[in-house]
C-alpha cells in the first residue's frame, strides 16, 4: 500500500538542508572531539530540543495511551525513553520523557512527534493541558571525566544519581536539573536549565573541565557517537511515520505545507524531517520507517498497557524479521571512493564527507547479499577511535550474525555507483558503559 503523499516526498527529496543546531562545526578538531567521550569528556549543546509540557489528572494516562513504554513504574524525579508509534507500529519519534510532579511531565523532542502529541491530545477526551516551549539550556556532559567535572562544578556528590533519574542542584547559583543518561554509551549526565543563564552554566562547566580534558562537541562529530553506542535517530536513521491513512488529518496539518526553513515550526515540520539519498529506492513513506523492534528498542515495549500501535507490534514481536546491527565497511573500498575523485577517466563516487554528512536527511543505501536487497545502512560516519567507517543497518535477522559478510552499494542511483563490502558487527559497537557504577567511579 503507497503511503499518502508520496508525491510530496518526491519534491522534497533533492532538497537537502546543510542547517545545523549545535553550534560551530567545530571547537578544537573533529578527530580531537571524537575523541573525548573515550579519554575524557565533553560538553554538547541540545538546548534546541522542544519541551512538550503537558500537565493535569489526565496527563498520564494520556502519555500511557500514546508510547509504548510501561508507566506502572515512573517515580517522580524518573525519566523515560518514551517512544510513540502509528497504528501500524512504526516510530513517529523519541526522546526523553521526564516526571516533574504528580501530574507534570516533560517530554524533550525535535520533529514530527511534538506536534503529533500535540493534536492527539486536543482530539482526545483528557484533562490534561500542554504546551510547547524552548526555554532550557540542554547540556550534554558525557565521558569518563563527566562525573569530577561535574561534581566539582556543583560542590555536590552525584553518585547517588541512578540512571535515568534526575534531581536539582545548583551551578553558579542556578538551579539545574542533573538527568543521568549518557549518549556517548558512556557515564553522562544532561544538565538542564533556565536558557538565559545558558552562557554562565556553559562556561562554568567548561572552566571546571580544564584540569580534566574536557572539549565542546561540533556538529561534524556529534552523532559520531550516537554511531558508535548505537543511538538511531530520525530522519538519520528513520523516517517519521506520520504517512498513513490513518493519520491523514494530521499530515494535512502540519505535512502538506512546509514551514518557512530555519522557523520554529519548521524544525517540527513533516517536510524537514522528509529528505532522503543514496542508494535505497522505495514505493511509499513506509519503507523508510522503522518499528522500535527493528530499531533495538524492542526491551522498552511494554504489553501492559493498551497503546497506539499495540497490535502490530504484539505481531511483529511474536515474529520479528528485522534488527539492527552495525556494518564495518571495507578500508579498501572506502578508500577507492576517495581516489575516485582524483582520476578523470570516468565520474567520480559520490563524496563521503568526513566524518559524517551534514546533511539534515536520511542517507539510505541498500545492503546486498548476492543480488538480493536484505537491509538498508544508514549514519555511515568514520570513527577516529576505531578508525573505520561504520554505519546502522537494518538487515533481515538470517543475516545479521557478527561476521556475516554483506555487499553496500554506495551512492544515488543517477550517480556512479560503487560497490562496498562490509561486514556485519554487533550494536551498539562499543561497549555500554551508561550504567557503570558511579561509586567505583574515578
Amino acid at each position: 500500500m503507497r503511503a499518502v503523499d508520496m508525491d510530496v516526498f518526491e519534491k522534497i527529496r533533492s532538497d537537502i538542508d546543510t542547517s545545523t543546531s549545535w553550534g560551530k562545526p567545530e571547537y578544537t578538531d573533529w578527530r580531537d572531539e571524537n575523541l573525548s567521550w573515550k579519554h575524557t569528556c565533553y560538553l554538547g549543546d541540545w538546548s534546541w530540543l522542544d519541551e512538550f509540557q503537558i500537565s493535569g489528572p489526565d496527563a498520564l494516562r494520556f502519555l500511557s495511551e500514546h508510547m509504548v513504554n510501561s508507566v506502572a513504574k515512573f517515580a517522580i524525579g524518573q525519566a523515560k525513553h518514551a517512544i510513540f508509534c502509528n497504528l501500524r507500529g512504526k516510530v513517529i519519534g523519541e526522546g526523553v520523557l521526564l516526571r516533574l510532579g504528580e501530574e507534570e511531565f516533560e517530554y524533550n523532542a525535535r520533529g514530527p512527534v511534538v506536534p503529533w502529541l500535540e493534536y492527539r491530545l486536543a482530539k482526545g477526551d483528557y484533562k490534561a493541558v500542554a504546551k510547547t516551549t524552548i526555554r532550557k539550556f540542554k547540556f550534554q556532559v558525557s565521558g569518563p571525566n563527566s562525573l569530577a567535572v561535574l561534581e566539582k562544578v556543583t560542590g555536590q556528590n552525584l553518585r547517588d544519581i541512578k540512571f535515568m533519574h534526575f534531581r536539582h542542584t545548583l551551578v553558579e547559583g542556578v538551579e539545574a536539573a542533573f538527568l543521568r543518561q549518557g549518549m556517548a554509551g558512556e557515564i553522562g549526565f544532561e544538565v538542564q536549565g533556565p536558557g538565559e543563564h545558558a552562557e554562565l552554566v556553559r562556561e562554568a562547566i567548561l572552566a571546571a573541565g580544564q584540569e580534566y580534558g574536557i572539549r565542546q562537541l561540533g556538529s561534524r562529530t556529534a552523532m559520531i557517537n550516537h554511531l558508535e553506542a548505537a543511538f538511531p535517530t530520525i530522519t538519520h536513521d528513520y523516517l517519521p511515520a506520520v504517512g498513513d491513512p490513518a493519520e491523514r488529518e494530521f499530515f494535512e496539518l502540519h505535512g502538506a505545507r512546509a514551514p518557512k526553513p530555519g522557523s520554529p515550526e519548521w524544525f517540527k515540520s513533516f517536510a524537514r524531517s522528509v529528505k532522503v539519498k543514496g542508494s535505497f529506492e522505495g514505493d511509499s513513506l513506509d519503507d523508510w520507517s522503522r518499528s522500535p523492534i527493528e530499531l533495538g528498542w524492542g526491551k522498552s515495549v511494554k504489553f501492559d498497557h493498551d497503546f497506539y500501535g499495540r497490535g502490530a507490534l504484539e505481531q511483529e514481536m511474536a515474529d520479528p524479521k528485522r534488527k539492527i546491527v552495525s556494518l564495518v565497511w571495507n578500508s579498501e573500498d572506502v578508500i577507492d571512493v576517495y581516489t575516485s575523485l582524483f582520476q578523470d577517466e570516468q565520474p567520480a563516487y559520490d563524496y563521503m564527507e568526513m566524518p559524517r554528512h551534514q546533511w539534515n536527511c536520511m542517507y539510505a543505501s541498500k545492503v546486498l547479499v548476492g543480488d538480493r536487497t536484505i537491509g538498508v545502512a544508514t549514519s555511515r560516519g568514520y570513527s577516529y577511535f576505531f578508525r573505520k567507517m561504520l554505519s546502522h543497518c537494518v538487515i533481515d535477522i538470517e543475516h545479521a550474525e557478527p561476521g556475516t559478510e554483506v555487499t553496500i552499494v554506495w551512492g544515488d542511483p543517477s550517480s556512479r555507483q560503487k560497490l562496498i563490502r562490509a561486514t556485519v558487527a554487533s550494536s551498539p559497537y562499543k561497549p555500554d558503559r551508561r550504567r557503570a557504577d558511579l561509586e567505583q567511579a574515578a
